[in-house]
This record gives structure tokens, C-alpha cells and sequence, in this order.
């Protein structure tokens, strides 16, 4: 059996380029990921042992809303080192006027 260290990177697909990398940007770097890649077809960021990419979606797709219970991505979730990690990186998505599904909680509902 093989054994996985994590994930290597993540690739999200995006309606508006242009509109979806500066979100991104701030977000990624406030988690001191740092930018590999910057050019209208793909962004890419790494750090902690992992990569995010954002893409364009087809242009025959880019009417069509995101909705998580589709195939596809569901939600994407980072895992901090510590509480205050949490509550900035909560006052960075608050800043950038990200849909915030769930306001940071200490609770058991996550393992591992």
C-alpha cells in the first residue's frame, strides 16, 4: 500500500480571471504562500507544502453560478497552526468580502 505525505496542489477553475487573482493573491499571501506563477491563463502559489492554482473556466461555462452540491469542488480547507493564525487569516476574507460559510469556532467536528 502506498502512503501519502498531503497534497501537492489544488486547481480551481474560475469564471473571471481578472476579478478571481487578486482575491486569491491577498489570500494566499496572507497565509505566506508565495507566487510562482502570474499570467492571464494560470496563478500559482505555494507554501506549506502545498500549491493553489486558479485557471479559466471555458467560456461556454461562464454563465453558470458555482453551486458546491454539483460534481466538482465542494469547499477547500486550510489547516492553521494556531487560533491566531485562524482569526487573521478570518480578518483577511472579511476584508476581501469572501463568502464566509462558517465563522471560525473551536469545536471537535474536524478530525485529524
Amino acid at each position: 500500500m502506498a502512503s501519502i505525505s498531503g497534497i501537492a496542489h489544488i486547481q480551481l477553475s474560475v469564471s473571471d480571471m481578472a476579478r478571481s487573482v487578486p482575491f486569491y493573491e491577498k489570500l494566499l499571501h496572507a497565509m505566506e504562500m508565495v507566487t510562482l506563477v502570474n499570467t492571464p491563463q494560470f496563478f500559482y502559489c505555494i507554501g506549506g507544502k502545498t500549491g493553489v492554482a486558479i485557471s479559466p473556466i471555458e467560456p461556454e461555462f461562464r454563465d453558470q453560478p458555482f453551486n458546491q452540491r454539483r460534481a466538482g469542488l465542494h469547499h477547500l480547507c486550510f489547516r492553521a497552526r494556531t487560533r491566531a493564525d485562524v482569526d487573521a487569516l478570518f480578518e483577511v476574507a472579511t476584508d476581501l468580502d469572501a463568502k464566509i460559510v462558517r465563522r471560525p469556532t473551536e469545536t471537535d467536528w474536524a478530525p485529524g
